[in-house]
């Protein structure tokens, strides 16, 4: 016998309602109250005193006050629900808190006013989504007309969601970034970040497969060092047309707004292989705009969620023909910058820990794949390459898609919860590993460089000729290094006497640690 449904996964039922991101609670008639959770879904079974009426207003409450919610599946069922039995409900309950929630709610994503009367000034006023379940606007409009607060985090144009869950896969990165200044010292620190920002760079474009333009690389570390937490709007069309640039360069053939459609993919011997749909150029603008209002509307909430919300959210509307991936990425440092999670002077390399082990690209493509692979899987049949075409931005094309309007629901509110919770563990193996590394590799070249210096004075840059020369050669003196300074390392040379205490002192440093060096 087929459970019996409660809330959400029967007004699909109901509906016939399949959203590309599956509803993520399966709420339905059980024995005794219980909760189960596989894969991140949750399975809730009700006694018989909790079924609802089995009507809109009933499964829809229960939704409301028992699951988890899911914005794209919202968006279909309000442009197949009756608006009669929505006005119905609002009119019979004209003070209840969930009927109020239905109406605004109603009207937020149709855009269409329920034939219904104001609610009245003396009801008191009730949060659209919790803000401590959800991603929220800190800062939320009174809704007069439904006595509802709205702190969705975005508007109807753009707005995912993310779920918060429980705490404890949240990470404190200003909290990590603050304890590292105090380990090492904020010099130290700081010049541990000109290295990171380029090796950043250079592994976002390997993420690309084009690490080899050392020409790019350059200049991508120089954007990231002169505006990551310095651009007031990093998404309005000048901030971002200043990234691409600095990601394509001046002799880019394609920059700007793309106005043709982008699909990501490969070609082989049997065909083209397409990963994922953008949205069409048509409705681009209006995404790229909900997106920036979105960077706005969440300011002041966690630096983590935030980041990933916009920088996940950026690279599946994929605004440009080129660039995409890198400027993604780069809007990660730029907010956690620009929220203070980390000092504006310091990058935080996540693209070095992405690129640097197959696990970690694995994890990265993992994380993409949670939107893209469902989508792909529903429009499977929904796209062909048909007659090439040339666009208004002069870019050729045979991409034909006939789902888009369909689809836009899901580019609207993709469910980015996964996302942030893989933006939060990359985060902490890059502070604690990447960043914590490069601190400790120039504190001990320090440490090496001062032991040199307490056996014989000599300039920086010939100390460092000998830390590197004895690192890459195992601690044993190269013939190069014998040539190089005779007058240490030549069997007759004047301080020939001090090259084994001098090749010691500066194993030491590295293999044991210097005497001062932070404690972990």
């Amino acid at each position: 016998m087929p459970d019996i449904l409660f809330g959400f996964q029967r007004l699909a039922e109901l509906h016939d309602i399949r959203p590309v991101q599956p509803l993520l609670t399966r709420s339905c008639l059980g024995k005794v109250r219980q909760r189960s959770s596989v894969d991140g879904r949750e399975l809730l079974r009700w006694p018989a005193q909790y079924r609802p009426e089995d009507s809109f207003r009933g499964h829809f409450e229960f939704g409301l006050k028992y699951e988890r919610l899911n914005f794209e599946f919202l968006s279909r069922l309000f442009e197949r629900v009756d608006p009669a039995d929505v006005a119905a409900w609002v009119s019979d309950e004209p003070t209840g808190r969930y009927a109020r929630r239905a109406g605004f709610f109603y009207e937020w994503f149709t855009q269409r006013p329920l034939p219904v009367p104001d609610t009245a000034a003396n009801v008191g006023y009730v949060d659209a989504i919790d803000a401590n379940r959800y991603l929220a606007a800190p800062s939320a409009e009174p809704v007069r007309r439904w006595r509802v607060r709205d702190n969705l985090p975005g508007k109807r144009v753009f707005c995912p969601l993310v779920w918060l869950g429980e705490p404890e896969w949240r990470y404190d990165l200003a909290g990590a970034v603050a304890g590292l200044d105090a380990r090492f010292g904020p010099e130290l620190l700081l010049r541990s970040s000109a290295w990171l920002t380029f090796k950043e760079s250079r592994a976002s474009f390997a993420i690309e497969h084009e690490a080899d333009r050392q020409d790019r690389v350059r200049r991508f570390a120089a954007t990231l060092a002169e505006h990551s937490g310095r651009l007031p709007d990093a998404l309005c069309a000048e901030s971002l047309l200043t990234v691409q640039r600095a990601v394509l360069g001046e002799a880019a053939l394609r920059v700007g707004i793309r106005r043709s459609p982008v699909h990501v993919g490969q070609s082989a011997f049997a065909g083209e292989t397409v990963h994922y749909i953008a949205p069409p150029e048509t409705a681009i603008d209006a995404l790229l705009a909900g997106l920036r209002t979105l960077e706005q509307r969440t300011r002041g909430a966690d630096p983590v969620l935030r980041a990933a919300a916009v920088a996940f959210g950026f690279v599946y509307l994929h605004p440009f023909a080129d660039g995409n991936g890198r400027v993604h990425r780069f809007l990660i440092n730029h907010l956690l910058a620009a929220d203070g999670a980390v000092p504006a002077n310091i990058i935080v390399p996540v693209s070095a820990t992405i690129a640097g082990s197959a696990q970690g690209l694995a994890d990265y493509d993992r994380a993409l794949e949670v939107f893209s692979r469902p989508f792909m899987h529903r429009y499977a049949g929904d796209y062909r390459f048909g007659a090439r075409r040339v666009c208004p931005d002069g870019i050729s094309t045979n991409l034909e898609f006939t789902a888009a309007g369909d689809a836009l629901h899901a580019w609207r509110h993709p469910d980015l919860s996964a996302h942030v919770r893989y933006l939060s563990a990359l985060l902490r193996q890059t502070v604690e590993h990447e960043m914590v590394d490069e601190a400790l590799a120039l504190a001990r070249v320090d440490a090496a460089r001062a032991a040199i210096k307490r056996l014989l004075e000599m300039p920086d840059p010939e100390a460092d000729r000998i830390i590197r020369s004895l690192r890459d050669g195992d601690w044993s003196i190269s013939n190069k290094l014998r040539r190089e300074l005779p007058e240490i390392f030549a069997p007759d040379g004047r301080f020939h006497a001090l090259q084994d205490r001098l090749v010691e002192a500066v194993r030491m440093c590295f293999e044991e640690g210097p005497p001062d060096e932070p404690a972990a």
